[in-house]
């Protein structure tokens, strides 16, 4: 009895295209930043120990990274921290309640993680592919091409 003969599912592939809008707060250009410095600081002083934290998730495999390492706003990108609902990263960072804080906050090491190009930028990469897609492709290999 084939496993078709039980209701599953043949292997197949999908397209996937997502459009919607992401809604900017008004915020300060990159250039001139007063955190970019601590952006800066991490950076220089974890490079060369840093991995893909793609492949960290992997336990160390690094079979699927490919490019250069760069360092990724892990839970609030720099652009959107003046939309940040303080109350609610207060309840998951304590001592982050000053909005004159929160500048320095998304430069620092509680909201920066490694990745390699391929996994940060690249087609299936944590700013391109949707967060379940992923994240189900750390445990799911070839999950996107």
């Amino acid at each position: 009895m084939s496993s078709h003969q039980h209701g599953e599912v043949a292997a197949h592939d999908q397209a996937a295209t997502h459009h919607y809008t992401v809604h900017y707060p008004a915020h300060p250009p990159r250039e001139g930043d007063p955190h970019y410095r601590d952006f800066e600081h991490y950076r220089k002083a974890t490079k060369d120990t840093a991995v893909c934290h793609f492949a960290e998730r992997r336990h160390g495999d690094a079979s699927e990274c490919e490019g250069g390492l760069e360092l990724h706003h892990a839970h609030v990108e720099f652009s959107l921290q003046n939309g940040v609902d303080l109350a609610v990263l207060e309840a998951d960072y304590p001592g982050i309640s000053n909005p004159d804080e929160v500048g320095a906050w998304v430069e620092s090491a509680d909201n920066l993680v490694w990745y390699c190009a391929k996994h940060h930028r690249g087609h299936g990469g944590v700013h391109t592919a949707t967060a379940s897609d992923f994240e189900a492709s750390v445990y799911v290999r070839g999950l996107i091409s």
